[in-house]
């Protein structure tokens, strides 16, 4: 069994800051692609930004020059660094990840609970 846990959101004046990081646990032989996705009330999910195993990164545009994703590997972590926020920006976040488990080495993608991030004054 793998889990993602996400942990750093809350509530934020435009223009500020929060850094949102997740970990993922469990019998993981290895994680390959992590990624954030986010959720606005009546809106489908979206990716945000995702980042491959060997470090290469991709945002949508909205966020492209703001937001910062990364990850630690040795930690089993991928952390999003998002400046400069917009009220546009409020939604649920969600961490994603693509794991190979001792399970058998089968590969299935996971999702983290989410974390609720609001930009208002």
């Amino acid at each position: 069994q793998v889990q993602l846990v996400e942990s750093g959101g809350g509530l934020v004046q435009p223009g500020g800051s929060l850094r949102l990081s997740c970990v993922a646990s469990g019998r993981i032989v290895k994680i390959n692609a992590m990624g954030w996705y986010r959720q606005a009330p009546g809106k489908e999910r979206d990716l945000v930004a995702i980042i491959t195993s060997g470090g290469t990164a991709n945002y949508v545009d909205s966020v492209k020059g703001r937001f910062t994703i990364s990850r630690d590997d040795a930690k089993n972590t991928v952390n999003l660094q998002m400046n400069s926020l917009k009220p546009e920006d409020t939604a649920v976040y969600y961490c994603n990840a693509d794991v190979v488990s001792a399970l058998g080495f089968s590969r299935n993608a996971y999702w983290g609970q989410g974390t609720q991030v609001t930009v208002a004054s």
